[in-house]
């Protein structure tokens, strides 16, 4: 990835150096998932969509640690797989988003405030910006010679919740999680200069289970 474009990395020094960490960032191309992965400053075991699980690619991202995530049920291995890698001390890497877009945050899952409120891990919010220009298509990778910015913000930590968590407090750790991520991603835009790419064109964008808390 190098020898195709700079990657610049920023804030690294907010993410904590041990124990359990929850990297969660906006997603606006293809390369996000695989430049977090890499590029972290802690190993990352990334949720997945399970549809990637294919071939070659398939066998690469299991092993290397990559969680498939069946995003249309309920899939109570990838959340046992995601809360394990979180006890033994280790980082996981989520897309609140869930499907690639615009990267602002408008839609948001709550996927990552609910493995805040189960584990107490601290979610290091980072900001993606380069992974897809303006116009481009969802599959397009960043420009030969070009830069892509990863920011780390300050971490959010949420007071773990014990079983029976409820839906509404899973609501509101996430409403509270989402206001962090958007305050960080208007400062990653800030303090780079880079703004966003704007939505997918109508016909490319994905399905996406409709579980999400809208703005």
């Amino acid at each position: 990835m190098r020898r195709r474009f700079a990657v610049r990395l920023h804030g690294v020094e907010q993410v904590p150096a041990r124990g359990p960490v929850i990297f969660a960032s906006n997603h606006i191309g293809v390369a996000d998932g695989p430049l977090l992965a890499v590029f972290a400053p802690r190993p990352v075991h990334a949720l997945t969509k399970v549809e990637m699980f294919h071939g070659a690619l398939g066998r690469f991202l299991r092993a290397s640690g990559q969680i498939p995530l069946d995003r249309f049920h309920t899939d109570p291995a990838a959340v046992k797989a995601s809360l394990r890698v979180l006890r033994d001390g280790h980082a996981i890497g989520i897309f609140p988003e869930g499907r690639r877009g615009g990267g602002d945050l408008r839609r948001f899952h709550r996927g990552a405030a609910y493995f805040g409120l189960v584990s107490g891990a601290p979610v290091v919010p980072v900001t993606i910006l380069g992974t897809r220009e303006r116009g481009a298509h969802t599959d397009s990778l960043p420009p030969k010679g070009g830069a892509v910015d990863l920011v780390f913000g300050t971490p959010h930590t949420l007071e773990p919740v014990p079983w029976p968590r409820t839906k509404e407090q899973v609501e509101r750790a996430s409403v509270l999680l989402r206001e962090h991520m958007q305050v960080h991603l208007d400062r990653a835009r800030a303090s780079t200069g880079r703004e966003l790419p704007g939505p997918l064109p109508a016909t490319e964008v994905e399905p996406d289970p409709a579980t999400g808390s809208p703005s």
